[in-house]
């Protein structure tokens, strides 16, 4: 069986708001200096999720892919320290201004020329922008059967059988091979590299791949690939007033507030 896991490098989601800048010009956000960059949480869980799967079956080779900056080595190799066997780059310029659908088009490029898969994992959404769109984009784009929001992922008698997240509740799907399955925060804390993964990941190899390389030109990705348009980014701003009502007995404060309330026609 080969899994893939798609992972993205991104901003740590867990930064204070007030360090957190964007730059409205170019409605881009503007990198924290000295801050590195992660591993998207939810990413982790469906690398935990092939693993899983690969300690139930005995027997299963997962590939690490991502696209993005050269950095993004950085996520893939948390990968392999967690016990994946290889990973795939697909870096060029050009992918800053890239869109969910570009992403997905370039991943699902990438992953046919790996090879056969049999499942492909991504998380339910990244951490920075929370689309959750990259995992259904790649279904779409292959032709194969999309699970969503999964808690659990298992194979049984040639079949994905995957656990989901529901408003109320849970439900249980089944699913042929080839699939996409996108994995949520549901599944549990994704294990710790050990040193011993931690020092084989050192020797595990990372193909690096260009857009070119898989024969995609710049119509697919990029400013003039995107199917989105981005109109604004700005951080809200929040103006809050605070208004005492005193003196007086608790009746008459209640009617000031009343009053207040009414003039504001807030009932």
């Amino acid at each position: 069986m080969r899994i893939f896991v798609c992972v993205k490098e991104i901003q740590n989601p867990e930064i204070a708001t007030s360090v957190f800048r964007v730059n409205e010009a170019t409605k881009e956000v503007i990198p924290v200096p000295g801050l590195p960059l992660v591993t998207s949480p939810f990413d982790e869980q469906a690398i935990e999720a092939a693993l899983r799967i690969r300690d139930k079956l005995g027997e299963a080779k997962i590939t690490v892919v991502s696209f993005g900056q050269a950095s993004a080595q950085a996520a893939i190799k948390r990968g392999l320290s967690m016990g994946a066997d290889d990973g795939i780059l697909v870096s060029n310029a050009g992918i800053e201004s890239t869109d969910a659908y570009g992403t997905s088009f370039v991943l699902a490029e990438a992953i046919k020329k790996a090879g056969d898969f049999s499942l492909i994992l991504t998380g339910r959404q990244a951490a920075d922008w929370d689309a959750g769109i990259v995992g259904c984009g790649i279904g779409e784009l292959l032709g194969i059967p999309v699970v969503t929001f999964a808690k659990d992922v298992r194979i049984d008698d040639g079949h994905v059988l995957v656990e989901r997240v529901l408003d109320d509740g849970f439900e249980t799907v089944k699913a042929s091979i080839p699939c996409v399955v996108t994995v949520s925060n549901e599944l549990g804390e994704p294990r710790k590299a050990s040193l011993r993964e931690t020092m084989r990941a050192a020797k595990k190899p990372i193909e690096v791949w260009t857009t070119d390389t898989l024969g995609i030109t710049r119509a697919k990705f990029g400013d003039s690939g995107s199917r989105q348009i981005r109109e604004r980014l700005f951080i809200p701003v929040k103006d809050s007033q605070c208004e005492v009502f005193a003196g007086g007995t608790a009746q008459e404060i209640a009617k000031q507030l009343a009053d207040r309330l009414s003039g504001m026609k807030l009932f």
